[in-house]
């Protein structure tokens, strides 16, 4: 694990807790796995997926309900996220705050970190 030992690597805000469990109970899930890949025009980008059991490297956090397994390639990148869940008049979905963020396209969905070169 990445981070201070004892200090979970992310936080759920109560309306994405609220979001993942239903997520858990409709699926009958164990928890919402996130990571991060290659991909985008700034990048990288978050991937999401209900997942039936945590990975053997997966990093559990769980909170207000929720559960969330991070996959280990994406630790060092989540670190310090606030995961939430926004629901607007045009749209609703996760959003990830997360500082380690250096630039953001246009759309929200692609992401590069600091200290990694530009694509």
């Amino acid at each position: 694990m990445f981070g201070i030992p004892g200090q979970s690597p992310v936080s759920i805000t109560p309306a994405a807790a609220a979001q993942i469990a239903r997520l858990m109970a409709k699926d009958g899930a164990h928890g919402l796995r996130i990571g991060v890949k290659k991909g985008g025009c700034a990048g990288m980008e978050y991937t999401m997926e209900i997942a039936a059991e945590p990975g053997p490297m997966d990093e559990v956090v769980e909170q207000g309900g929720a559960r969330v397994m991070i996959a280990p390639m994406a630790q060092m990148f989540l670190f310090g996220t606030e995961i939430d869940y926004e629901t607007s008049l045009l749209e609703a979905g996760f959003k990830f705050n997360n500082p380690n963020v250096a630039e953001a396209c246009g759309c929200g969905e692609s992401i590069r970190f600091k200290d990694e070169p530009a694509a």
